[in-house]
């Protein structure tokens, strides 16, 4: 493949990022550009879009036990509006990422599918990989049936199109405002900087970049994502909150014995199921060395990170396909215990913590509103529960909840 300036023509070492968000530029934009990849951004923000064209680089600050910096160069934007510009962008790309939550998903594939239609007609027989940068489980699935949706007919999107599952590990804090307003591309990122990824959905030669970390099953390494680390994480936020509602930082809930214990047994009996699941691919050694690193990382005071940011969002995060109930299910499957569990996504069903301007998470309160006044329906409405094969899953969380209000 040869780099030409004709703007019809593929460019080699080029990769299209849709999302200039936190994982958009701290992980996907950090590893290709600082390994020599020209860095296009894609995304809906008017301010993000111009300083990112008028400075050209932009910060991110490693949080360790000694601060790291790094300046990924070489970047361009381009706004999500301007769609000719856009699918210029996706049919001249040698990759395409896309980190912008499932909810957008459906807002950025007609661009995309536009994209791809024009690579074809310029390109023929030069296929796109795409990473899915997203926290969900069956991302390329979900994507594939989108693509096919905004397609023609007959466009062969099984070779032509690379759908690339990730697990997303890299914990990435809500920025201080004291330091947007010094610098409003700054992000701060913890050390760890593997992008695990699924080695058998690349149609192209796989990217020789630092850090990509490839898997045959990748199946198993987004469920130890959801079902350790995502499944952890929002444990000790809600077991923590309950016992420090006036804590702010996750390493100082952790401080304390109970919420360190009682998140490792929960991340421990995900562990045993995960196990049973996938015998070829983890040992429960390898998982206990897991889980004792991540909450090492959990526990990192210099990232800062917030009991808000990682137990906000609660229709997703205890939504019936999420970390929680997507263990549970796994669980029942293979008739493995799972009480630790329901007892922790419990917490979370009175989680009510704020960011530091005090506010709450504009869907969570909704949402536990809605539970106060009708439990069963929510989880089912809301949380897509099925009311017959979750409903001994319903009925506990109910008497949980019940004790945890005083009722």
């Amino acid at each position: 493949m040869m780099l030409t300036q004709n703007k019809s023509q593929v460019e080699i070492r080029k990769i299209v990022i849709f999302g200039a968000g936190k994982i958009g530029r701290s992980f996907i934009g950090q590893l290709f550009g600082c390994s020599g990849y020209k860095v296009v951004f894609i995304d809906v923000d008017p301010v993000m879009i111009t300083r990112l064209n008028q400075q050209g680089n932009y910060r991110v600050v490693i949080k360790g036990e000694k601060d790291e910096e790094i300046i990924v160069p070489n970047i361009k934007a381009i706004s999500a509006l301007d769609r000719d510009k856009v699918v210029d962008a996706v049919s001249t790309a040698e990759i395409l990422a896309v980190s912008v939550g499932k909810n957008a998903l459906e807002k950025v594939i007609p661009a995309i599918a536009a994209g791809l239609v024009r690579r074809f007609t310029n390109n023929p027989g030069i296929p796109l990989d795409i990473i899915l940068a997203e926290n969900m489980r069956s991302a390329a699935s979900f994507v594939r049936t989108l693509l096919k949706k905004n397609l023609p007919s007959g466009f062969p999107v099984e070779t032509m199109v690379g759908l690339i599952e990730t697990s997303i590990g890299k914990m990435v804090p809500i920025m201080p405002l004291a330091e947007l307003e010094k610098d409003p591309l700054v992000v701060f990122a913890e050390p760890y900087n593997t992008l695990i990824l699924d080695g058998k959905g690349f149609k192209s030669t796989i990217p020789a970049i630092k850090g990509l970390a490839p898997k045959n099953n990748i199946k198993a390494w987004v469920d130890r994502k959801a079902f350790i680390h995502n499944l952890g994480h929002a444990t000790a936020a809600y077991y923590g909150y309950s016992l420090h509602p006036g804590s702010v930082y996750m390493y100082e809930i952790l401080d304390d014995s109970d919420v360190f214990r009682f998140t490792r047994n929960v991340m421990l009996q995900s562990a045993d199921i995960l196990r049973t699941a996938y015998p070829g691919d983890f040992t429960a050694s390898d998982l206990e060395d897991h889980i004792d690193d991540l909450i090492y990382r959990f526990r990192n005071k210099a990232l800062q990170d917030t009991i808000f940011r990682v137990g906000l969002d609660l229709n997703r995060k205890l939504n019936a396909d999420d970390r929680f109930m997507g263990a549970i299910h796994l669980a029942m499957q293979y008739r493995k215990p799972y009480n630790l569990i329901l007892e922790a996504m419990s917490f979370g069903l009175c989680f009510r913590a704020k960011d530091e301007a005090g506010n709450s998470f504009p869907s969570d309160v909704m949402f536990l509103d809605s539970i106060e006044k009708d439990f069963e329906l929510t989880l089912i409405e809301l949380l897509g529960f099925d009311p017959v094969l979750d409903l001994p899953v319903i009925e506990k969380l109910k008497k949980l909840y019940k004790v945890k209000q005083g009722v």
